[in-house]
Order: C-alpha cells, then structure tokens, then sequence
C-alpha cells in the first residue's frame, strides 16, 4: 500500500470510531478513493447493521454498499422529514474553515444532496487535500450542468464571473464525448484564482470581493448557481449540518462538521468546526 493509500486508510478508521454508533439507522456513503477505506472500517467494527439503510451518493458507492452486505436506499426512499445520522464522503480540497471543493469523481449532485440532508457530515481525506484557501492544489471548481446549456453557462462564467478557462469534462478513452454524471449532465472545471476565507472578508469590510483578489467563497458558489442550467456547484461552504439544526434550519448545512486528514507521518489530524464536538 502506498503512504497515500494508508493515510486515507488512517483517516477512515479513525473517522469510522469516533463517529459511526449502533444506534444509527440511516448512513449517507459517498464517493471516491477514500470512501473504500470508509466501508471497510464499518463494516470491521462488527456492528449489527440490519436495522440500517445506507444512502449512496452514486454508482460506485452503491456497489460498494452492496459489496459490503449492507442495504442500500436511494436518496428519494428516505422518509419524509428525515435527516440522515451522519453522511461520511471524501474531498478534493479543505480549507482552513472547513469549505471543501468536491465533485473530481463526477457525483457532485448527489453528494450535494447527501451532505445537506444529514444532521452531520463526516469528511475523509489524505495529507494533500489539506490547504489554506481553496483552490491552491486543485485549481478548477466542478460545476455539474444541463447539456443543453453548456455553452451559456461557459460563456457566463468567463464573462461575468472571470473565470480563467472553463472546460467541459472528458470522458474516459473508451467512450467519446464529455463524461456524463449519473444524472446524464456534464461537468465543467471551472478555474479562478484561490477563494478568500469569511475571515478575509470580514477584515477587509466588504460583502464579498470579486477581481484581482478573487472570490470569497459562499459569494462565488451562490453566483455559480444562480446561472440558469446549473445543477449543481462543487463547493462546500455556508453552515454545516449541526450548525444548521442548532438554529432550527432541518436541512442545508453542507460543510462538514468534522475533516480526518490521513498524513504522511503515519498520524491522523482532525480539524472539526468550532462548536462541534
């Protein structure tokens, strides 16, 4: 096993112990690398899950859930007003307060819909994805949009929201065209300069700050999405789930409350969001 391999490993164990109890009943899974490491570890501790439902967030974690033994629900079978116990998914990258770029495996969608309908969130990650602004390692936001509006939606994010290069996804060598997601819409990898914190804001006196300094975050994800034929925006920011149901909001919080970070040294970091246990 590779020392990225075993510190996503790390991170799922740990992530698994210290937040996956019995008395769960339904479990949202996501998708990814790390989201193998996350399943195996559920399913080592032992624990009775025939009273479980486990919520995927694609094809690939489905398999995975269904490889395990254990029962999978698709998202519109949870019943009304209920919120999942805790949703576990990975991260392309996690900034200092938490905000998560996500959508690289193409489920952006559905991990969106996962993460806001669970009472926490729980984000599984290698030493790589930790940075201090979004958009350092990984340069291009994933934006999951209806195929009939590519081309504006390309459009308008060069000329309005300045981004530096927007491209519609590849598929694999052995099928032609753009990916597809599992909706049957494209991603486009949207490019922009390294988003500013809520912190950097706030000390600058401003909204939200768009140019030569670049985006904040919440600012550009609530643009991007406003843009007609946008599904779906790969950026994690705003509450998280707990935060959310503190203030009496059920559902919407979509960062995590909690990152597990795998590192180089054999260690596991955990940054939670303050408040949060």
């Amino acid at each position: 096993m590779s020392a990225i391999e075993a510190a996503k490993k790390l991170a799922a164990t740990k992530a698994v112990a210290e937040n996956f109890h019995p008395e769960y009943r339904y479990i949202g899974i996501g998708s990814g690398t790390t989201i193998v490491y996350v399943v195996e570890a559920i399913k080592d501790l032992g624990i009775p899950t025939d009273q479980m439902s486990f919520v995927p967030t694609g094809y690939q974690s489905r398999q995975l859930i269904i490889k395990a033994g254990f029962k999978p629900l698709t998202f519109d079978s949870i019943p009304p007003d209920t919120l999942l116990d805790v949703c576990f998914d990975g991260a392309d990258e996690v900034d200092e307060e938490l905000n998560c770029i996500k959508g690289g495996g193409a489920c952006l969608h559905q991990e969106k819909l996962v993460a806001t309908h669970s009472k926490k969130f729980v984000c599984v990650a290698d030493y790589r994805k930790l940075q201090r602004r979004l958009l350092t390692e990984w340069k291009t936001i994933p934006i999951e949009v209806e195929p009939l509006a590519i081309n504006s939606v390309v459009a308008q994010l060069i000329n309005e929201l300045g981004s530096l290069g927007p491209r519609v996804r590849d598929g694999t060598q052995d099928k032609a065209g753009p990916a597809k997601t599992d909706q049957g819409n494209f991603i486009v990898d949207a490019p922009f300069a390294p988003l500013l914190l809520a912190s950097d804001v706030a000390a600058q006196g401003s909204g939200f700050i768009q140019g030569k300094t670049g985006w904040e975050v919440t600012a550009l994800a609530t643009r991007i999405k406003c843009i007609e034929g946008v599904l779906s925006v790969g950026i994690f920011s705003g509450e998280n789930g707990e935060h959310a149901l503190a203030r009496g909001i059920k559902m919407g919080g979509q960062k995590p409350s909690v990152v597990y970070f795998g590192m180089a040294d054999g260690s596991v970091t955990v940054k939670r969001a303050s408040g949060v246990l």
